[in-house]
This record gives C-alpha cells, sequence and structure tokens, in this order.
C-alpha cells in the first residue's frame, strides 16, 4: 500500500513541477522543447511501477528456469550414471562366466583322470577383472561321481588278493587333493578353491 501511495505522490508532485516550469519559461520554441521532455518523464513515472513488476517477474521466471534446469540436469546424469553402472555389472557378469568356462575346460579331463570326478560348474568371483588371476578371491567348483555305464558287460576272469586292503582316502583328503590340482591347473593357491561333492541323491556336499 505505501509503494501505491509513493507512486500516486511522485506523479503529483512532478506535475506541480512541470506547471510551474511551464509558467516560468518564455514562450517559445524552449518552451515546446521543455512539455516534450516533461511529458516523457511523466511518462516514465506512470510506467515505473509496471518496470519494477516486469523486473521482479523476468527474475523470478529466470531463477525458476535455473532451478528446473539444474533438477533436469542432475535426474539425466542420475540416469546416465545408473545404466552406465547396469553395463558395467552386466559385462562384469558376462567376463566372469566366460572365464568360469575356459576354466571348468581347462580342468575337466585331469580331474576325471586322477579323481574320476565331473566338474559340473565353476563359479568365480574376482575384485579387479584386469589383474586376472592375482584378484581373484573365490572359485567355488561342484563335482560328481562319474557314471558308471549300466550295460553287462561279459563277465571276466577275476583274481583275488588276499593282501591287506589299501587305505581309502576321507573325504577331506579327497577335496584337499582335488583342491591342490584345480590350484596347479589355474594358477590359483588351494585356499580359494571351494569343493563341493554332489552326491547320487543330486544333494551337495560342501568339503
Amino acid at each position: 500500500m505505501s509503494f501505491l501511495t509513493d507512486w500516486i505522490t511522485n506523479i503529483i508532485i512532478f506535475v506541480l513541477l512541470a506547471t510551474v516550469i511551464d509558467m516560468l519559461l518564455p514562450s517559445s520554441n524552449m518552451q515546446k522543447y521543455a512539455k516534450i521532455v516533461t511529458g516523457l518523464l511523466l511518462i516514465t513515472i506512470i510506467l515505473t511501477p509496471l518496470f519494477k513488476l516486469m523486473a521482479t517477474d523476468f527474475d523470478t521466471v529466470m531463477e525458476s528456469i535455473d532451478i528446473n534446469g539444474d533438477s533436469q540436469n542432475n535426474s539425466v546424469e542420475n540416469l546416465i550414471e545408473m545404466k552406465k553402472k547396469e553395463i558395467q555389472a552386466s559385462q562384469r557378469a558376462y567376463i566372469l562366466e566366460q572365464m568360469a568356462v575356459q576354466m571348468k575346460q581347462q580342468a575337466e579331463k585331469e580331474m576325471m583322470d586322477e579323481h574320476g570326478k565331473v566338474i559340473e560348474r565353476v563359479e568365480v568371483k574376482a575384485d579387479d577383472l584386469e589383474n586376472v588371476p592375482d584378484s581373484i578371491t573365490e572359485v567355488t567348483v561342484v563335482v560328481k561321481e562319474k557314471q558308471e555305464n549300466t550295460t553287462i558287460e561279459t563277465v571276466q576272469h577275476v583274481e583275488i588278493d588276499t593282501g591287506a586292503e589299501p587305505r581309502k582316502k576321507t573325504p577331506e583328503e579327497s577335496t584337499s587333493q582335488m583342491a591342490s590340482l584345480l590350484a596347479e591347473q589355474w594358477n590359483l593357491t588351494p585356499d580359494k578353491i571351494i569343493i563341493t561333492v554332489e552326491g547320487g541323491t543330486g544333494e551337495a556336499d560342501e568339503l
């Protein structure tokens, strides 16, 4: 309300001053120029509130644009970062999967020949894919017994040895030897290899 009062007061004072100046000036070309100038100044004073309103609205609009622009930029950056992480995770999973396939193919023959076990699957965990195999933290290997051929074969002559039977390996010893074999094949330490043996019923025993 005070702004409106000041505005009206300024207009009245200016009109009075313009009238006094017009009365003091002689009738000449100078008086015409003075009227033009005072008229322009009066228009400026009248339009001053409008100029202030436009300036205020412009600043507000610009601030709103800046805020919205920053918010949109942050949203786009967050979306790009999220997609980037998803792609990196997919690439990492694919590389580890391919690495596990190669490791399985590399060791399955020796595992079969020395322990009579079939490697079912291999799972690899690594911290840094660019520093393999040093960065491998854990390798889980699932093995199972070789399936015997059920075809009936011709009975062959069997000789019975009455000597002492050889000592059977304990599960821990067998697992330790398998871990050592795989560690040698993969250039790892045995403590990074976890052997899980599946029984005939499909149940798994971790050793």
